[in-house]
């Protein structure tokens, strides 16, 4: 194990408002990050999610969605999330049985209607890619975990640190060809993150005077962002 999950980043034009509307969507608290951020705090006693921060850009959102969260709907249908601002964008339909929404930015999401003994809330992330089965076996490889195989789609299980049921890396045909406007953080087991270029990580910045991170990608481009080990005491 190299790296172990961290939280997700969410690009944003207004970061207030979106910090506002995924509060709103994940039953959670908002906080002012500074700089024009926000972050979104999940409530303890019904998450154990890291935060995700919402982060100011200066360029709009073009492209698809290729990092997505799944949603668990308190109740059998999206109407209350409409209400607090989701677009729809996709009724269920044949074995799809779940609804795509939009946000006030046009970041996709999925939600799936309620179910019997499963807590409501974010239950995956999934990652379009051109080949499943290769991403999940090296993000395997960083945050430890097993492979699972299913149709067009892998995913890793019990990542370390990874706080939700299902990392998925769903099958398409397309190349990723602009920045992901969602992106996830991870806490580096070594002070420097040799290893993970090592493992075929690709360096796109150093650490700065405004930022303690590295910023990377994995072997299909999505971006992601290594945090050296917290001091303790």
């Amino acid at each position: 194990m190299i790296a172990r999950f961290k939280d997700l980043c969410l690009d944003a034009a207004d970061p207030l408002a979106l910090g506002a509307f995924w509060a709103r969507m994940l039953d959670a608290d908002v906080a002012d990050a500074g700089d024009g951020d926000t972050r979104i705090d999940p409530r303890s006693a019904r998450s154990n999610a890291e935060s995700i921060w919402v982060n100011k850009v200066p360029e709009p959102r073009v492209g698809r969605t290729r990092v997505h969260l799944d949603l668990r709907l308190a109740d059998a249908e999206p109407a209350a999330l409409l209400a607090d601002g989701a677009r729809l964008v996709r009724e269920p339909t044949g074995e799809a049985h779940w609804w795509v929404l939009d946000d006030p930015e046009g970041n996709q999401f999925c939600v799936f209607p309620a179910k019997e003994g499963t807590r409501p809330g974010p239950f995956g992330l999934v990652v379009d890619s051109t080949d499943p089965a290769a991403q999940a076996t090296w993000w395997a490889g960083v945050v430890g975990g097993t492979v699972e195989h299913e149709s067009t789609n892998a995913s890793v299980v019990d990542a370390s640190g990874f706080p939700w049921d299902y990392w998925v890396f769903a099958g398409v045909p397309e190349p990723k060809t602009v920045k992901n406007r969602l992106h996830w953080d991870v806490d580096l087991v070594d002070p420097e993150p040799t290893a993970l270029i090592g493992a075929g990580a690709t360096l796109l910045a150093e650490p700065s005077a405004r930022s303690n991170w590295w910023v990377l990608a994995d072997p299909e481009g999505n971006e992601f962002c290594a945090f050296a080990p917290r001091a303790i005491g």
